[in-house]
């Protein structure tokens, strides 16, 4: 048979040079014909069975087929069953087992009063397995359209393939893997643009896996080729757990890290604006009267300080007393915070790079008021920097959100909200992307959760944050969300744009070292002993043995 002539197959084959192929009206696959064509059996798991309201074009229930596997489908898996339209794909919602003899109790209560049931009735070859799944869509030539005529009874249903998954699901080649996809052997890759352009949030309880599952996207990014498209990512880090890529062999030299106790903001660089937004209860009066003073230095000076706005302000002839007397107590406070000076630190247009990762670590300041003044001065600069071109495109990921952007608190408690909110709004059309990773979604700001078009969650149990998500999100489902509150650590739903439709992720190991942070307290605890009272008993010893020797001399 030449090149050119058709075969036609039924659906246990499956071509691998071809994943697209069209169905023919026989109910097989007719492709052109290929002497190196790979021919791959597909799974058969069952077969359409008719119910009361099924099947549909929503979904329908199936038999499923005795085989040599133990388990032959699971919850979430998904499956291909051939129709009129094409080929379908469906996700098992439900699996339940029946058997006709266990649905009599006073004949279960007979047989067992007599002795082994076994001996009388064959149980085992009674028992049988249904199925319900729900139709996610046909595919018709190389996009995926809604059902609008269901399968028939009697088609067979095998497990989805893996390059069918793939172009169902959205998964990228060239994305950003993070796991494998749940009951299915199927590399999870991200598309680098859908994912970050239209940000996302990490969203779990404390302890589930968010930092570790940011680390392994960190690490995509970090290693991701130039020729791909590259974007830098700036990590607001408050409790020291991105350091470590600082200490890694391989990404050392990729890694700036930023210690919050030295980061500085040049007063210089600032509008009345931006240092009245450190102000919350300044009034417009004193803020007319600050930018005069600002624009009068501005005019003479070069470079100045807090110091130096501040004597401004006394020598002013033109301000009331009682404006003087508040606008030197709230600058006195901000000089106090030991941040600012006259110039920037560090300079962020020479150390945001592509492919690079800068951390700024806030672990060693405990004043949140000092923290977010210094998230919402790097937030604002980033943005800056990035409208004017000054900066590559940056991703940045904010731990602990909803301490920077925080919902119905008093504004002096949310200083850097307004700047993250402007970032989640405005950043799509720059190229300047946001992940917010919180705890306490509930919490966190609305506008920002809102803006975030998609959702990696890991396990969260309280119920008003589970709802608060699930109003946040219209493509999560009461099941979906029935289902985060049992995820193990290290499983992940991914919902949004980043995917087309949400599937259940089990993060690939990371790897890079994880921060001193995932110690065990039993780890931690012996550390401490062998450290501190270990020295001690040293030196015990020592000057035992000093004593024992001065004593001999004696």
């Amino acid at each position: 048979m030449n090149s050119g002539k058709l075969l036609s197959f039924n659906l246990l084959n499956i071509f691998a040079k071809n994943p697209n192929v069209p169905v023919t009206k026989d109910k097989g696959y007719k492709v052109p014909f290929d002497r190196n064509l790979v021919v791959i059996k597909l799974k058969e798991v069952g077969i359409v069975i008719s119910t009361a309201d099924g099947p549909t074009t929503s979904k329908f229930s199936f038999v499923v087929s005795n085989n040599s596997f133990k388990i032959p489908v699971r919850r979430n898996q998904f499956v291909t069953v051939t129709t009129e339209e094409g080929l379908a794909i469906a996700l098992i919602t439900n699996i339940r087992k029946t058997n006709r003899y266990f649905m009599h109790a006073e004949s279960v209560k007979d047989f067992n009063q007599n002795g082994k049931i076994e001996d009388f009735i064959p149980i085992v070859d009674w028992e049988y397995v249904v199925a319900d799944a729900k139709i996610l869509g046909v595919l018709d030539g190389n996009t995926f359209d809604k059902l609008s005529y269901p399968p028939s009874p009697g088609a067979k249903v095998y497990l989805a393939k893996e390059s069918l998954l793939k172009q169902f699901l959205g998964i990228d080649e060239n994305g950003l893997y993070i796991g494998k996809l749940e009951n299915h052997d199927v590399e999870v890759r991200l598309n680098l643009t859908r994912l970050l352009q239209k940000h996302f949030a990490i969203l779990a309880l404390s302890g589930s896996g968010k930092s570790y599952l940011a680390s392994v996207l960190i690490e995509e990014l970090l290693d991701r080729k130039k020729e791909l498209g590259r974007v830098a990512v700036v990590v607001i880090d408050v409790h020291g757990e991105y350091v470590s890529f600082a200490e890694d062999k391989n990404y050392a030299d990729k890694v700036e890290v930023i210690e919050g106790s030295e980061y500085r903001i040049g007063v210089s660089t600032l509008y009345a604006n931006q240092i009245a937004s450190f102000i919350p209860n300044i009034s417009p009066a004193q803020r007319r009267d600050l930018a005069r003073i600002i624009e009068e230095l501005q005019r003479s000076e070069e470079l100045y300080s807090l110091q130096d706005i501040i004597r401004r302000i006394q020598a002013d002839t033109l301000i009331s007393r009682s404006t003087k007397q508040a606008l030197i107590g709230w600058l006195e406070d901000l000089k106090n915070t030991g941040i600012f000076s006259k110039v920037d630190y560090p300079a962020l247009q020479k150390i945001i790079r592509p492919g690079r990762l800068v951390v700024l670590d806030l672990s060693n300041i405990l004043s949140l008021k000092i923290k977010q003044i210094i998230v919402a001065h790097i937030t604002e600069k980033l943005f800056f920097y990035r409208r004017n071109g000054l900066i590559p495109p940056y991703l940045e990921i904010i731990e602990e959100a909803h301490q920077f952007a925080p919902e119905k608190v008093r504004e002096e408690l949310a200083i850097s909200k307004k700047n993250i909110e402007t970032l989640a709004r405005e950043g799509r059309k720059f190229h300047a992307c946001l992940c917010v990773i919180s705890q306490r979604p509930l919490h966190l700001s609305t506008t920002v959760l809102s803006q975030c078009n998609t959702h990696l969650i890991l396990r969260i149990t309280n119920p008003y944050d589970l709802d608060h998500i699930g109003r946040s999100s219209e493509a999560i489902s009461r099941d979906d969300l029935e289902s985060i509150s049992t995820l193990k650590v290290g499983e992940v739903l991914v919902v949004g744009e980043a995917v087309n439709y949400p599937i259940f992720v089990k993060v690939r190991r990371r790897k890079t070292k994880q921060s001193r942070y995932a110690d065990s307290l039993e780890a931690t605890a012996a550390r401490y002993e062998k450290v501190i009272y270990g020295d001690e008993v040293k030196r015990e010893e020592q000057k035992s043995h000093s004593t024992y020797i001065n004593n001999a001399l004696r």
